[in-house]
């Protein structure tokens, strides 16, 4: 008897100590899943305060929709034809191709502005005052020079992009802390290789905003832009719903532009966010 009881104590013990390794793990999980349920909480509400002060009366059907009909109206857009489908893809394909021009135009922009004293001076203070106006301001312009086509609103997407990316650029190879240079030089590093090893990745968080940025404003300026002639896209769905007075469909098509938006965010900049934070020693590997 004595034996089995000594026996047991130590099976007691592991047991406990498992059980005490455990609970980390579970309070890690539930510290991950807080987040989720206080969202799924808080956006539970506003459907709730939504459909309340819809069916409240205050403004006409056509003016307020319920969530149920625009639930309806994208079910119906996604569906026979899949004409949201359609739509979503040629924005799509206009914002990779505006926001390609001007990532490549900015990059270059950013690094002369801050490599060359007289190019700052000049054409910097250029790109410091088209920053200030808004992307839309483009839009007259773009019908004049290019009519009523893809090239303008092309041209308005680069545009609303180009100057946040240049200053991106900019503001992180100039911040680049000078031990940084100095150390690299007097291991041997010079041109392309101080530029590439050094430079870059110590400018990258100030350049990753400035990509950032320029991609929003890359996408609200495409919706702007969308709205010059008739053609299946987003912005032109919107327009559409407008002169129908069909609010439902506004509303839905801007829930895709919103979820478009959140998932480029999400799958693409948020990720390389994280590996920079990471390398950085901002955020826990």
């Amino acid at each position: 008897m004595a034996k089995a009881n000594e026996t047991a104590a130590p099976c007691a013990e592991t047991s406990a100590k498992i059980t005490e390794a455990a609970r980390p793990t579970r309070r890690r999980s539930l510290q991950a899943f807080g987040p989720w349920l206080r969202r799924l909480i808080f956006y539970l509400a506003l459907l709730a305060l939504w459909q309340i002060i819809a069916n409240s009366g205050i403004w006409p059907d056509y003016l307020l929709p319920t969530p149920g009909e625009v639930f309806s109206d994208l079910v119906a857009g996604f569906g026979s034809g899949g004409q949201y489908l359609q739509a979503s893809l040629v924005s799509l394909q206009r914002l990779a191709i505006g926001y390609a021009i001007s990532l490549v135009l900015g990059v270059a922009l950013g690094l002369l502005m801050a490599r060359i004293r007289l190019f700052n001076e000049t054409v910097g203070s250029l790109v410091l005052g088209l920053q200030a106006l808004p992307s839309v301001c483009w839009l007259p312009l773009a019908v004049l020079w290019l009519g009523l086509s893809e090239q303008a609103i092309i041209f308005v997407v680069v545009m609303g992009a180009l100057f946040s990316i240049t200053l991106g650029v900019d503001a992180g190879v100039k911040n680049t802390p000078p031990i940084y240079l100095k150390a690299a030089r007097n291991l041997g590093a010079r041109g392309l290789a101080l530029s590439l090893q050094v430079v870059v990745p110590a400018a990258l968080p100030a350049i990753l905003t400035g990509l950032k940025q320029g991609w929003s404003f890359a996408w609200r300026s495409l919706m702007a832009g969308e709205l010059l002639f008739f053609t299946l896209s987003l912005g032109n769905l919107l327009e559409t719903g407008r002169d129908l007075n069909d609010a439902a469909q506004v509303v839905s098509v801007m829930f895709v532009i919103i979820a478009i938006g959140v998932a480029i965010n999400s799958l693409i900049f948020a990720p390389i966010e994280r590996r920079v934070r990471e390398r950085w020693g901002l955020q826990p590997t």
